[in-house]
């Protein structure tokens, strides 16, 4: 393979100190039973990791000590920085030399695995009864873990609660000024229009709406409005009212979201270099007040109010959240997180102790293994009211940053279970914040699945996807400024052109990997 024989040339220089896992001629021990809770010789496995920006990656974080007193397996953590995890990473899996312990994207789990880069987890699930349990309960999880063999390569990160509720963005408005000027909140496009007209007119130097770049991001203009006129998140995306993907151009409406967009950028409702904007200008112009209405995290919506008055804006200074909107005909939604995540936990082929390996796996997955790297240790980094944990209220509004630094807590590369440490988070949340969740219930549905693609499928992907995108991006551009006319012969040609550089082609792909990953309704 091409990208091995790249990596190999730079495996010495770039593997450097990190120590790979141990031969595999040794024999497994098979003499610990039980998963974790039994006493077991020490054992050492190296576990590949990157300093967080909230705290590097310490050797004696206290859950580990405790983890390492349950299960006598201790850590070596092998340290890089966040910036070169990514090459590294590859570099490992391309010369078959990972550590024992390391976070693959899915896909490269499944892909490398049955070249015995990564241990099939299917082999032991005899011993394994959480891991078992784990993949009867998320049969996506399951999905994405299993390879062309058949063999389960992976143990996927999930990021949403089962019932899909959990959700990150929301549409948020500077409260103050809509109080000055004694602005309701809009309950629909018309209203959204004139509640950014009124916002120009009383103060002219600004622009109200202000989104975020990139423009096709989760939260950017094109993605956000495209799927307030067409219902369709994205360009490619699955439609709510059923499991099928669809092209968001080709739906009814897409032509009206250009149109609209267009509207709010020649009356200067649009910030005009929105497509230009980095985040930090965006957050200038936010904090400021150049702006007041954007799409954005919802877990900001405090961290800017205190960045805001640190800026010098006026005391006063309150955002809140405003509604989901939709098109006529189209219902207001948002995907929820996702329950199962890109990534996931494998352990190398060539581990010394495959048994030991396992059953520390299996019970990093059970209960008490997910509680200590989710939540830590109880009365030191949470506590629990009413039976359920919350974090200490001496954390903050960001009780990631002192999890993380101190206690190895919800930190990527070690947890496995985002969805339960973000649960924890909001169930301490002020009163404010509380109901700006409460206000968003009712938007909010399941996100779609995963889907597994064939080598064939994923190299179509790569050679399509991104000119396609690119032509999207840049067209869409030109037709909201105002630099391309928007009518019917210019949309037939924008469609033509995008399926020239394969639209159907990606439309049909997405659709085939689906229903072969789960079957149709």
């Amino acid at each position: 393979m091409n990208r091995r024989t790249i990596a190999a040339s730079l495996a010495a220089v770039m593997l450097g100190g990190l120590v790979a896992g141990c031969n595999d001629n040794a024999s497994p021990g098979g003499e610990a039973k039980g998963t974790g809770g039994d006493a077991k010789k020490p054992i050492t496995f190296t576990w590949l990791v990157y300093d967080r920006p909230e705290g590097k990656v310490k050797n004696d974080w206290e859950i580990f000590k405790e983890i390492e007193a349950k299960t006598g397996v201790k850590v070596d953590w092998q340290i890089v920085s966040q910036e070169g995890l990514l090459e590294k990473r590859q570099i490992m899996i391309a010369t078959n030399s990972v550590t024992d312990f390391i976070q693959p994207t899915n896909q490269e789990a499944r892909e490398n695995g049955p070249e015995k880069v990564f241990l099939n987890l299917k082999d032991y699930l005899n011993i394994a009864p959480n891991l078992k349990k784990f993949y009867d309960s998320y049969p996506e999880a399951k999905a994405v873990a299993t390879g062309a063999d058949g063999g389960l390569y992976d143990v996927p990160v999930l990021e949403g609660d089962a019932q899909g509720k959990g959700f990150n963005y929301i549409w948020m408005a500077r409260k103050d000024v809509m109080n000055k000027y004694n602005l309701k909140t809009p309950a629909n496009l018309d209203e959204f229009y004139q509640f950014l007209k009124t916002l120009k007119d009383k103060e002219p130097d600004s622009y109200p709406l202000s989104l975020n770049a990139p423009t096709t991001g989760e939260s950017g203009l094109y993605t956000v409005f495209g799927k307030i006129f067409t219902g369709i998140s994205g360009f490619y995306n699955q439609s709510p009212a059923s499991d099928k993907y669809e092209f968001a151009p080709y739906q009814k409406g897409y032509k009206d979201a250009l149109v609209y967009m267009n509207k709010l950028y020649s009356e200067k409702l649009l910030d005009p270099e929105f497509y230009l904007l980095t985040g930090a200008q965006w957050e200038e112009r936010f904090l400021k007040g150049k702006s007041s209405v954007t799409y954005w995290w919802k877990a900001e919506v405090n961290p800017l109010i205190e960045k805001a008055k640190k800026a010098g804006a006026p005391a006063e200074f309150d955002l809140d959240s405003i509604p989901e909107l939709g098109a006529t005909g189209v219902k207001p939604y948002q995907f929820s997180r996702p329950v199962v995540g890109s990534v996931g936990r494998a352990i190398s082929a060539k581990v010394k102790d495959k048994e030991r390996a396992v059953k520390f796996l299996d019970y990093l997955v059970s209960e008490e293994g997910t509680n200590y790297l989710s939540l830590g240790i109880q009365g030191k980094s949470y506590t629990l009211e009413n039976g359920k944990p919350v974090y200490m209220k001496e954390f903050g509004a960001s009780p990631y940053v002192p999890l993380r630094r101190d206690f190895g807590v919800w930190y990527d590369n070690v947890t496995l279970n985002n969805a339960l440490s973000r649960e924890t988070w909001e169930r301490g949340l002020d009163e404010k914040s509380k109901a700006i969740n409460k206000s968003y219930e009712s938007f909010i549905i399941p996100a779609p699945k995963a889907i597994v693609k064939t080598t064939e499928e994923l190299d179509l992907e790569k050679s399509k996807l991104t000119p396609l995108t690119k032509f999207l991006e840049q067209r869409i551009t030109e037709f909201v400024t105002g630099k391309a006319p928007i009518n019917d012969t210019t949309y037939q040609q924008f469609l033509d052109q995008a399926k020239k550089l394969g639209a159907d082609e990606l439309l049909n792909m997405y659709n085939t990997a689906y229903k072969r990953t789960y079957g149709s309704k």
